[in-house]
This record gives C-alpha cells, sequence and structure tokens, in this order.
C-alpha cells in the first residue's frame, strides 16, 4: 500500500510509451475506476436516488400541464404568435430543477465520507491525488446529468407528440441541452470543490447557495435571450464561457485538492487577526520597522509589479484583439461620418469650450480620475466572482469602441491626427494604469485556480489582494490622476493646435 502523498508509479507499459497521451489515458483509467465504484454506491442508495427520479419524473409533468394552461391563455387573448419565443422557455428550467436537486450528491462526494468514516480507506489507495479528484467529480456528474436528461426528455416529448404539436428546429433543441449540460458540469464540479474544502456537509450545502443562487440568475439571463429568436446566437457564447468555467473549476479543484489535508482538518476555523497581518505583510511589504515611501515603493510595489509581467501580457493581447474586433465590426457600419453636419469650425469651437470648462472647472478632472477609477474598481471585483474574466472584458470594452470609431473615420476619408491627438496625450499615462489594473485583477481572479506551491487557496488570495491594493494605491491611482489633468485641460488642447494647422 502506497503512503498518501506518494503517487502511484507508472506501469511498465505506460513507462516505455512517454508521451502526454499515454499518460492522459492512464490517469483517466485509473479515474475511471474510483467513478465506478462511487456510481455503484450511489445507485444502491435508494434514500437518495428515488426522491430525485421521482422529483424528475413528477416535475416534467407538472411543467406540461402549466404549459398548456399557458397556451390555452395566449390563444385565448390572441397572442398565439408570440408562442414559438415562449416555449423553449421551460426546457431550460426543467432541466435545472433535477441538477439543483441533486447537487447534494456532489456536495457530499468528499465531506460525506469523512463523517460516515469510509473515507480513510478510499484516500490510502495508490492513487494520486489528481486522480481520486477526477474519479469522484466524475461520479458526482452522472447523476444529476442523467436526471436532467430524463426530464428533458419528458417534458419535450410531452410537447411534441402531445396536444401542442410542437415542431422545435433541431438547432434549438440542441442549444437547450448544450445548455443543460454545462450548467450541470459548472454546479457540480463547483460543489465538489466546496466538498472538497470543507469540513462538515452542513457548512457544504450552505456554502451551495454560492453555487446554485449565481447560476439561477444565469437561467433568468438566458430565458431573457431565448425569448428574442434573433439573439439566441448569444446562448453559444455563453455555452463557451461555462465551458471554460468548468475547466477551471476541476483544474481548481484537482490542484488545491490534498489527502492528507483532509483527512487531518476536522474543524474549520475563521481568524480575521490571521487574515489581516496575512494581508497587511503584504501591502508593507519587507521593508522593516525603517519604514519609508521610497523603500515602500523599491521593496514592495516595484517587485509586485515585475511580478505581473505575464498578466500584463495577456491583458496587452486582449486589449488589442478589442481594438481589432471594433475595427472589424465598423465593417458593417452603414452611416459613415461624413454624413454628419459637422465641420472643423465646430469642432474647434466645441474642443474651445471644453479646454475653458475644463480651466474654470477643476471639478472635471475629479469626475474624470472617479470615473475612471470606478470601472477598473468595478473589474476588479467581477475579477474576484469570475476568475479574473471579467476584468479583461470590462478594460476591453474601451478599446474596443476606439478601434469602432477609428474604423468609421477611416471609412468616411476624415482625417484621422485629431482623434489620434485625442487619445494619445492622456493615453500614454492612462493605458499603462488600465494594463497595471488588469493583471492586477486578472491575477486577483485567477489565483485560486493554482495557487502557488507551499501557499494554501485563502493565503494565496489574500496576498494577491494585497498585491492588488498596494500597486492600486501606489502606481495606478496616482496615473489616473495625472490622465485625468492632462485629459481635461491638455488633450483639448492639443486637438484645438491640430485642426488649426
Amino acid at each position: 500500500m502506497a503512503t498518501l502523498s506518494k503517487p502511484a508509479n507508472l506501469p511498465p507499459a505506460v513507462a516505455a510509451r512517454p508521451g502526454v497521451r499515454a499518460r492522459i489515458a492512464y490517469t483517466l483509467g485509473n479515474a475511471l475506476i474510483v467513478t465506478r465504484r462511487e456510481v455503484r454506491d450511489s445507485l444502491r442508495d435508494w434514500r437518495i436516488m428515488v426522491p430525485i427520479f421521482l422529483l424528475t419524473l413528477i416535475f416534467p409533468l407538472l411543467a406540461n400541464a402549466m404549459t398548456r394552461l399557458f397556451i390555452g391563455f395566449f390563444e385565448k387573448n390572441g397572442a398565439e404568435p408570440l408562442l414559438p419565443s415562449l416555449l423553449p422557455l421551460m426546457p431550460m428550467i426543467v432541466g435545472f430543477f433535477p441538477v439543483s436537486i441533486s447537487l447534494v450528491i456532489a456536495l457530499e462526494t468528499f465531506v460525506g465520507e469523512k463523517e460516515r468514516l469510509s473515507l480513510e480507506p478510499l484516500l490510502s489507495t495508490p492513487l494520486t491525488n489528481t486522480e481520486l479528484y477526477l474519479g469522484k467529480a466524475f461520479a458526482a456528474m452522472l447523476p444529476p446529468l442523467m436526471a436532467s436528461y430524463t426530464g428533458l426528455t419528458i417534458y419535450i416529448s410531452g410537447l411534441v407528440f402531445g396536444a401542442q404539436q410542437w415542431r422545435p428546429p433541431l438547432m434549438l433543441i440542441v442549444q437547450i441541452v448544450c445548455l443543460t449540460t454545462v450548467q450541470a458540469l459548472v454546479m457540480v464540479t463547483g460543489a465538489v470543490v466546496v466538498s472538497s474544502q470543507t469540513t462538515s456537509t452542513r457548512a457544504a450545502n450552505l456554502l451551495s447557495s454560492f453555487i446554485i443562487i449565481p447560476v439561477s440568475m444565469l437561467v433568468m439571463l438566458e430565458s431573457v435571450i431565448m425569448v428574442q429568436p434573433h439573439q439566441r446566437y448569444l446562448l453559444w457564447y455563453i455555452v463557451l464561457g461555462l465551458l471554460v468555467t468548468v475547466v477551471l473549476l476541476i483544474r481548481m479543484g484537482a490542484r488545491i485538492f490534498n489527502r492528507e489535508e483532509l483527512l487531518g482538518r476536522s474543524l474549520d476555523h475563521i481568524s480575521l487577526r490571521w487574515a489581516w497581518r496575512t494581508f497587511w505583510d503584504q501591502v508593507r511589504g519587507p521593508v522593516g520597522e525603517s519604514w519609508t515611501l521610497k523603500r515602500w515603493y523599491q521593496l514592495s510595489v516595484f517587485p509586485a509589479v515585475r511580478r505581473l509581467r505575464q498578466g500584463m501580457g495577456v491583458v496587452l493581447i486582449g486589449l488589442v484583439a478589442a481594438f481589432i474586433a471594433g475595427w472589424i465590426i465598423a465593417g458593417s457600419w452603414d452611416v459613415p461620418l461624413d454624413q454628419f453636419e459637422a465641420n472643423d469650425a465646430t469642432l474647434l469651437e466645441n474642443l474651445q469650450s471644453w479646454f475653458e470648462l475644463g480651466q474654470s472647472r477643476p471639478g472635471l478632472i475629479v469626475l474624470a480620475v472617479v470615473q475612471n477609477l470606478r470601472a477598473l474598481i468595478l473589474a476588479t471585483l467581477l475579477a474576484i466572482f469570475t476568475f479574473g474574466v471579467m476584468s479583461l472584458v470590462v478594460t476591453m470594452i474601451p478599446f474596443a469602441v476606439l478601434g469602432f470609431i477609428l474604423a468609421l473615420v477611416a471609412a468616411s476619408n476624415l482625417s484621422p491626427l485629431p482623434f489620434f491627438m485625442a487619445v494619445i496625450p492622456h493615453g500614454i499615462v492612462e493605458i499603462p494604469a488600465i494594463v497595471l489594473a488588469g493583471a492586477a485583477a486578472l491575477r486577483l481572479g485567477s489565483v485560486v485556480t493554482r495557487p502557488p506551491d507551499g501557499l494554501t487557496v485563502g493565503e494565496a488570495w489574500l496576498r494577491a489582494l494585497g498585491d492588488t491594493v498596494k500597486i492600486g494605491v501606489g502606481v495606478v491611482t496616482p496615473l489616473i490622476l495625472v490622465a485625468g489633468i492632462l485629459e481635461v485641460v491638455v488633450t483639448p488642447r492639443v486637438v484645438e493646435l491640430i485642426l488649426t494647422l
């Protein structure tokens, strides 16, 4: 029997065929051994499976009855043309309902066995942490997906073969099945992560609300899109985003899963003092007792900025891609700028008014600074809940708009120089600030998926938060302040000079 932390050695047949494919096949083969054992045990537990599948059978029948009532109501009130748009709504709810019920299986994946004292023999098997985690995760996915597919089949069959005689397009059914599948996988993989990091089923069930509530809100958003047939292509982007989330959750769960810690942890302690000390030590840095602003920048801020080099590269690629996407989208724009009744004299007059307003009302500088900081703070907050993805989206939007406008300028045979000079004076300072803030937010959101060796998820996140705060206070905020001054005071004057040449 292998020790708890020692991974199983590859067999000679696999060792003789080195390569990623052979190792992946071997890992999945061992994981599926655990999966078969878990699925067999779950199907034997009638106290769990019978309620799940009874509710799975009953709910689609109730949904069919409600659908008939809604159809009768719409036909009675002359709104029958709206039915093709509204009928696809209920299948998404029918597919979501069984998953939310059977989520208890995923929540008990690790912590339930620990409470039943059946976890230690399983963890003592000669399997790596990754093989064991994947096996349990695959096993937790199967019952919710089976229940969801059963409910969808019953409900859609009732609409197709019943009195409604619904004939949906095949692509719509594929879209509903894909959405249901990826939503189930997101909920299950998130629940498995929760189960591996908690010490009791009570805590796991409470934490499951952080999984069910966001997915429920996502279902509402999907419903809004679904009732607009010409906008349904957006659902494919949601499917793609959820697939990325599933991969991140599986990777994060396999990365942070530790069998020794799972066996040794009996109670979770929340130490606010430790959390504050870890955060503040990261913000302060190794400056010692003789703290000075110069030493803080040299020993704490600048090293934190250097650690963001990879993230800054990702953000820069995203900004360039957003600019190109905006330029491409402008190609379908049918209204060139030269059709608007504007000339250089009018533009010059507006810029002179803006310049004089900036001199007489310094509050505009504050307004520009607050607006930029608010957008960056929003991107950082969204990054925490989206593994850093939304921080990229928020920072990319202005560059997509910029590419869109410049493409219109080029298509209208206007001189691009005034438009470039309307961005460059303050952009020289503002763009580096955006890149830094976006990279820090990206690291803050994504650090939980792969914490550094030797650090727990909580400690890694607190240290990333400390780096984000000190970079935001020490670098980003001063740059945004300078950019705000340049934007209100200098940029209009530069454009004015260009127009008078």
